[in-house]
């Protein structure tokens, strides 16, 4: 991510990427713990160990603050997802390797505890902006909502359908439309038997996503 910050539309000023990280951990730990309405500048200058008055310099409200937060994590995290994909499906040549290739891709992607998330610390904080998002996405705005997603979810999701895109292409399997199968597998692979968020239990989420990547490949299947 840049260490220059951005109001939607308009540009603020540069910071040094030490003081521009201090101000997205700070941020995103705050905004993480007391949400976006209750969160504070005041705190979050408090964690990033800087003053509201250089805060308030470089970003224009809290909105444009939180904005580049979650667009800043966003990226970190898509950064790690798409090492997932290419780590399980840049190899794939045989479409008898297609379905175990995109079990073990969705295992980990679906992992909140595997070790592609080792390095990450903040992962747990990254899940609750994501809620943050969907809960204020009316006050935050389409623009808002728009850079998180391009930045994060349809980044990886783009990354994936270009896999799928390559398969077809060499046949393994039968693809028309790559973005569109991108959709089908992440919605197939991550479902589960109760409401979103909910705990599901390890063996049960496996036998979760082997029938979600056995009913995908079925589906396309040359």
């Amino acid at each position: 991510m840049s260490p220059e910050a951005e109001t939607p539309g308009r540009p603020a000023g540069r910071l040094r990427p030490a003081k521009h990280q201090a101000i997205m951990t700070g941020g995103r730990e705050v905004f993480a713990r007391d949400g976006y309405a209750r969160a504070s500048i005041d705190a979050i200058a408090t964690a990033a160990e800087t003053s509201t008055r250089t805060i308030y310099k470089h970003f224009t409200d809290k909105r444009a603050l939180f904005a580049t937060v979650i667009v800043d994590s966003a990226t970190q995290v898509a950064e790690a997802e798409i090492a997932l994909i290419e780590r399980h499906l840049s190899t794939v040549t045989d479409a008898a390797e297609a379905e175990p290739a995109l079990r073990a891709f969705a295992t980990d992607w679906l992992d909140d505890t595997g070790d592609w998330l080792a390095g990450m610390a903040h992962s747990a904080a990254h899940r609750a902006l994501i809620g943050q998002v969907q809960a204020e996405a009316v006050h935050l705005g389409a623009e808002v909502v728009d850079r998180w997603w391009q930045a994060g979810p349809g980044r990886v999701r783009a990354e994936l359908a270009a896999v799928l895109r390559r398969w077809a292409g060499t046949g393994l399997l039968r693809i028309a439309d790559a973005d569109r199968a991108a959709t089908h597998f992440s919605r197939l692979a991550s479902a589960t038997p109760g409401p979103p968020a909910s705990a599901v239990a390890a063996d049960e989420r496996a036998a979760w996503i082997a029938d979600g990547v056995a009913v995908f490949v079925r589906a396309y299947r040359v």
